[in-house]
């Protein structure tokens, strides 16, 4: 019940107050970020992708990709700041021109007590519009991805979401590429 609430808390908390902020376009942001504890973890993994417009064409520039996730235990380690909660296993980007980012970061583990699949969680903000909140980034190797879970994904055409890394050079690489949802621009 612990994971559960803090899940809830993180996605209330944790997303919210850091994506949904006016200011996160001023942010001194790079296209590449590495997640607390990277070094130490033994399934370390590459993510690389493009995030294009929603026409599936148009690489996607200067768009924040924030991404958090639970440690190897399954956990969510909160910590705080400016009295605001965040999930410690965070990493925020800025698409460059082309579009392009890669997170340094780790295989999360799962909560057996409560059936979690190992999960990434990702948000996008695009300049001029509201926060999109992406169906979670799950592991193909994940024994919790049952046969069933993966039958509901396919009639759902959500497929894509399952990351299949291989390793190279001593890590687990992936490309994810993210195609945006089209939106109307918020005006001011």
């Amino acid at each position: 019940m612990k994971t559960i609430l803090t899940f809830c808390m993180v996605l209330i908390l944790g997303t919210f107050s850091l994506i949904a902020q006016d200011n996160l376009q001023d942010l001194q942001l790079t296209n590449t970020d590495t997640i607390p504890d990277f070094q130490t973890k033994a399934e370390k993994l590459k993510i690389s992708g493009t995030i294009y417009e929603s026409d599936g064409i148009t690489p996607a520039k200067d768009v924040i990709l924030y991404i958090e996730q639970a440690d190897e235990n399954g956990d969510f380690e909160l910590r705080k700041k400016n009295d605001e909660k965040y999930v410690y296993h965070h990493g925020l980007i800025k698409t460059n021109a082309d579009g392009k980012y890669t997170f340094y970061t780790f295989i999360p583990g799962n909560d057996r007590r409560y059936n979690q699949l190992k999960q990434i969680f990702p948000t996008v903000k695009v300049p001029e519009q509201k926060q999109q909140i992406l169906p979670s980034f799950l592991f193909e190797s994940d024994p919790m991805l049952t046969r069933k879970c993966l039958k509901r994904m396919a009639k759902k055409d959500d497929l894509t979401r399952i990351l299949k890394p291989k390793k190279q050079d001593g890590m687990l690489v992936v490309q994810k590429d993210i195609v945006l949802q089209e939106q109307i621009a918020i005006t001011k």
